[in-house]
C-alpha cells in the first residue's frame, strides 16, 4: 500500500492517500463477533447485516443500519471483508471478492475523495464531477519513475508505467479508457 510519508501533494494528499489513522483495532474483533455479511437491499443494492440464525437454506440476519431482523436465502448472502480492507487501493487484495464488497469499497473510497482504485491490472475511476487538486505538475513529479505499488492509484501511475515500458521494451503501449 502506498505510504503517505514523504508525499508532497499538499492539498491533494486527501484525494490520494487513505488515512489509516482512522482504523480502530477493536473493529476487527467486533467484525468477527458479529458475523457481518452483505444482504440484498432494494434501496441501496446491498446492506450490512449480522447473521443471527441459520435454518436450512434460510438465514435470519439483523440489519446493521436499523436493527431490523429479516430472513434471506443463504445463496443471496455475500461475505464481508474484515475492517483492515476498508478503502483498499487494489481490490484484488480483498479476501472476499464479490459484487457487494467491490461496490462498497468503491463507494467508501469515492465518498472519501479517492476516485482512483486498482482492480488487479486495471484502474477504476469514478468521476467526481468536480475539479480536484490532483492534476498538477507537482503530482506528475510524485509519480515519475515510481512502481505502481509505491504510490496511490492514479492515471499518472498508469501513464508513467506505460511510458517506462515503452522505453525499456521498445514496444508500443496502449491505455484504454471506457
Amino acid at each position: 500500500m502506498a505510504q503517505k510519508s514523504g508525499s508532497q501533494g499538499g492539498d491533494a494528499d486527501a484525494f490520494l492517500f487513505v488515512d489509516k489513522t482512522l482504523h480502530n483495532p477493536l473493529a476487527q474483533a467486533d467484525w468477527s463477533a458479529k458475523k457481518l455479511v452483505w444482504v440484498p437491499s432494494e434501496r441501496t443494492g446491498f446492506e450490512a447485516a449480522s447473521i443471527k440464525d441459520e435454518k436450512g437454506d434460510e438465514v435470519i440476519v439483523e440489519l446493521v443500519e436499523n436493527g431490523k431482523k429479516v430472513t434471506v436465502n443463504k445463496d443471496d448472502i455475500q461475505k464481508m471483508n474484515p475492517p483492515k480492507f476498508s478503502k483498499v487501493e487494489d481490490m484484488a487484495e480483498l479476501t472476499c471478492l464479490n459484487e457487494a464488497s467491490v461496490l462498497h469499497n468503491l463507494r467508501e473510497r469515492y465518498y472519501s475523495g479517492l476516485i482512483y482504485t486498482y482492480s488487479g491490472l486495471f484502474c477504476v475511476v469514478v468521476n467526481p464531477y468536480k475539479m480536484l487538486p490532483i492534476y498538477t505538475e507537482k503530482i506528475v513529479e510524485m509519480y515519475k519513475g515510481k512502481k505502481r505499488h509505491e504510490m496511490p492509484p492514479h492515471i499518472y501511475a498508469i501513464a508513467d508505467t506505460a511510458y517506462r515500458s515503452m522505453l525499456q521494451d521498445r514496444e508500443d503501449q496502449s491505455i484504454l479508457c471506457t
